[in-house]
């Protein structure tokens, strides 16, 4: 299947789709913190809060992926945006815990189902690796501007502020969807097969990195005061961490798509990543620690460009990265509750060790998939 042409209109609603879907993976860190200290949550309590919505994103996706040449793509996303901004509109005027459980549960289940209409359309593109890599840069812009804002907006507004910004940014999704997106062509019927051990392969070793770069990620603020680093120190690495992933890995990684080997580079990314998990939960020299952390994230974005590219072509029907939610969740709702508990019991060295384990497991998951 050769790819299909969206145009701008139809380019623009899918990297909209996708950074306003992919809003956790940015948001994280400022929005559990916010619970603790707006709301009043314990940290467990808080973190409960972000799981249930990254559950219902995983189960959502799970449920839809293997469906999704069979719907109507415009209107799914459409309909999962906007209930999640009414679901997030309707956090903002409530303190208690239960109905923001309720409403992170639908949230969550609602942009699953958007996003992987999203990404299972960025499948069906003529360049799918180049679409979802400007997807990338466009969330990098995002993540500079959010947590630059939200902080100043918490301070000035107050704890609804923060969900009433996720209700304008999924506003802007379901606006855009409902205007600008174009449904994929329909596969060919007999295209639609089981997913070849290839793909299973490739969406094992994507849902493993995803884990490793969540265990060590979520840490790293806390691994840096507990080093001894200052916290003005701590916080100047994780602006620049927003810059590195903006400008970084995903530029890059649209200019390599036809120099490099994507099977090469799911294979090797794994094993940086992994050293660069040792640097990071092992190091107690600033100037060691500051780029290693600094570079972290942009190893997953970048690799994962390249294994999204890479599904998009073992499975010309978009079931495969349609599920692209699925896979980055799980491992972002799994990688901090095992990455608490290491750092709790064995302290932080131990992530590093873990991580190297995980980065052989995910290694032999991409390589396997080369050959199969």
């Amino acid at each position: 299947m050769s790819g299909q042409k969206f145009g701008v209109a139809g380019v623009t609603a899918l990297v909209i789709g996708h950074f306003s879907g992919m809003l956790d993976l940015i948001a994280l860190p400022v929005w559990v913190g916010a619970l603790v200290e707006r709301y009043g949550f314990t940290p467990q309590q808080a973190g409960g809060l972000a799981t249930l919505f990254l559950v219902g994103a995983v189960c959502a996706s799970a449920l839809v992926a293997p469906r999704f040449d069979r719907m109507n793509q415009r209107l799914a996303a459409t309909f999962g945006f906007g209930v999640a901004a009414a679901a997030f509109l309707f956090a903002s005027t409530q303190a208690d815990f239960m109905p923001l459980a309720l409403c992170h549960l639908i949230a969550g289940l609602s942009i699953g189902v958007a996003l992987s209409m999203v990404h299972g359309t960025m499948g069906h593109a003529d360049n799918p690796h180049r679409l979802f890599a400007m997807a990338g840069i466009a969330l990098g812009l995002l993540a500079i501007i959010l947590l630059g804002a939200i902080p100043q907006l918490l301070i000035i507004y107050g704890g609804p502020s923060l969900f009433r910004v996720f209700a304008g940014i999924m506003t802007v999704a379901t606006i855009s969807s409902a205007l600008l997106f174009r449904n994929p062509l329909k596969a060919v019927e007999h295209q639609r097969r089981p997913f070849s051990r290839a793909t299973w392969l490739t969406i094992f070793g994507i849902s493993i990195m995803t884990f490793n770069q969540s265990m060590v990620f979520s840490f790293v603020e806390v691994i840096g005061k507990t080093r001894g680093f200052s916290p003005d120190h701590v916080l100047a690495v994780l602006v620049a961490l927003g810059f590195v992933n903006f400008i970084l890995p995903s530029p890059l990684a649209a200019v390599l798509q036809t120099r490099v080997s994507a099977t090469l580079i799911t294979q090797i990314g794994p094993a940086v990543q992994a050293v660069l998990a040792v640097i990071v939960t092992s190091a107690t020299v600033f100037t060691v620690w500051a780029p290693a952390a600094a570079v972290f994230v942009s190893i997953q974005i970048f690799t994962h460009t390249f294994a999204f590219g890479r599904l998009a072509k073992l499975d010309p029907t978009g079931r495969a990265v349609a599920a692209t939610p699925a896979m980055l969740m799980v491992g972002a709702a799994l990688g901090p509750i095992v990455g608490g508990a290491l750092g709790q019991n064995l302290g932080y060295s131990a992530l590093g060790v873990a991580a190297v384990v995980v980065g052989i497991i995910s290694i032999g998951f991409f390589t396997k998939a080369k050959s199969a």
